[in-house]
């Protein structure tokens, strides 16, 4: 394939720019409040945002906010909560740190709570050290109490000692709430289905984390570490205005692609393995999650390719099964049906389809499922199952679709299979007429690969 043609067939990489962090953010964390706000019956939720974590000595880790606390707010800063009291005329009420002279020359800008209250779009703000003082007041004559249970035991003591100090107050006439719900199930729900600002940011992390692989594929060759490769990824997802990698980078060469989760990325690169990279960025608190599996020397030998066709076919069968009204569970079942099919044309499993999918004999090559929700988390939060049955795709659901095959040594299989680990997955939105490929500019068929990789 000439260079011009490989050009035309690839495609370009899609115009990475930045999304500004502005009022319609503002606007839908306000919708999203409200409409949270109707379920609590007149109840009270509180949520807090993460601690930050020490890693030693005065050194923290990079701070990243707890998601359904910035799903609400669009709040950036740690030692905040959000209160919102429900019943006909709902609140928004903030508290967050105050401003600090001395504190921000040492560690930066703090909105303070007069600005954030204008900023974010709340009803009241207060400084966080109010926040003891204040919540008994709030949760007087509440019915309900709806915060993150077991989230962390400090917070289950901070919660008990306000309803403690309402219970207190019994005397003067004043109730404490009958109940503490889990909130985090209502918002599960609610973030299960994105919005259009929400997968505009997702096209966004789906563009940068494209761009990555590609630029990783240029870069591969027979001499290079797996760190070397990583740190091209790093450098593309930062080079666009990336936060951060949604996860930790998998960048794993020959045996290793056939850990699932390897993570080490220290081992050199070998002429005539595949190198497996999982790896996606996070864009404005949206993750990206895109795995592509290419030979290291630009080019697959007879039984990489073998392997490799069956992964693909899987996935494609995948993504056909994939559309409103669909169980979820029904692309993972067309995936394994293609798997198994091509596992037993390379004789490395025996029987039929439905023989070798009822007896398992599969999960010795693969071991996972085909995918998994997709949003602020990598993991992202909504159930799979509703009333004991797989629950059914609707437009807006975010899922990956990541079908794989991990051969090991085992006397029952050829040497000329082992330690090839093979995973390829993207990420799709669910439409109204059926789904889209966030991430299909990553190449991925055997031809477009290697046309890619023959330009380095």
């Amino acid at each position: 394939m000439s260079r011009v043609v490989a050009k035309k067939r690839l495609g370009s990489v899609p115009k990475l720019g930045s999304v500004p962090d502005g009022a319609d953010s503002v606007k839908s964390c306000q919708t999203r409040r409200r409409h949270l706000a109707r379920l609590l019956a007149g109840g009270v939720a509180v949520i807090p945002t993460a601690p930050e974590r020490l890693r030693n000595a005065d050194t923290h880790y990079p701070y990243r906010w707890d998601s359904h606390f910035h799903y609400l707010t669009g709040f950036h800063e740690p030692e905040a909560v959000l209160v919102l009291v429900g019943g006909k005329t709902p609140r928004s009420v903030l508290f967050c740190r105050p401003r600090d002279a001395q504190s921000e020359i040492w560690n930066g800008y703090r909105v303070g709570p007069r600005a954030a209250r204008t900023r974010y779009g709340m009803d009241e703000t207060h400084p966080i050290g109010e926040l003891e003082a204040r919540m008994p007041e709030l949760l007087a004559n509440c019915p309900t109490l709806h915060t993150p249970i077991g989230l962390d035991d400090a917070w289950d003591r901070r919660v008990t000692g306000w309803l403690n100090a309402v219970r207190g107050q019994v005397r003067s006439g004043v109730t404490a709430p009958a109940a503490v719900c889990e909130v985090r199930h209502a918002l599960d729900e609610m973030r299960l289905i994105k919005d259009a600002g929400e997968i505009r940011l997702m096209k966004q992390a789906a563009a940068i984390s494209v761009s990555a692989h590609r630029r990783a594929m240029l870069f591969t060759q027979p001499g290079h570490s797996e760190f070397h490769v990583e740190a091209e990824l790093l450098h593309e997802f930062r080079r666009h205005g990336s936060e951060a990698p949604a996860y930790p980078s998998i960048v794993a060469g020959g045996a290793n692609a056939c850990v699932l989760h390897y993570v080490e990325n220290h081992a050199p690169l070998k002429d005539g393995d595949l190198l497996l990279i999982d790896a996606g960025c996070e864009w404005q608190g949206y993750a990206s999650d895109i795995t592509r599996t290419f030979p290291v020397n630009g080019r697959f030998s007879g039984a990489q390719r073998d392997l490799y066709e069956i992964v693909l076919a899987a996935q494609m069968a995948a993504l056909k099964a994939i559309k409103p009204g669909a169980p979820f569970v029904a692309y993972h079942e067309a995936a394994v049906k293609v798997l198994v099919r091509g596992l037993i044309d390379l004789k490395l499993c025996r029987g039929s389809v439905d023989g070798v999918i009822e007896s398992g004999d599969y999960r010795r090559f693969y071991m996972h499922r085909t995918g998994h929700w997709l949003g602020r988390d990598v993991h992202d939060v909504g159930e799979y199952t509703v009333a004991g049955r797989s629950r059914r795709l609707m437009p807006g659901m975010v899922l990956t679709v990541e079908p794989g095959l991990y051969v090991r040594p085992d006397t029952r299989v050829p040497k000329v299979f082992h330690h090839i680990g093979i995973r390829i997955e993207d990420d799709v939105v669910v439409t109204a007429k059926g789904h889209t490929v966030l991430t299909a500019g990553a190449p991925k068929t055997v031809a477009d690969i290697e046309a890619l990789m023959a330009q380095r």
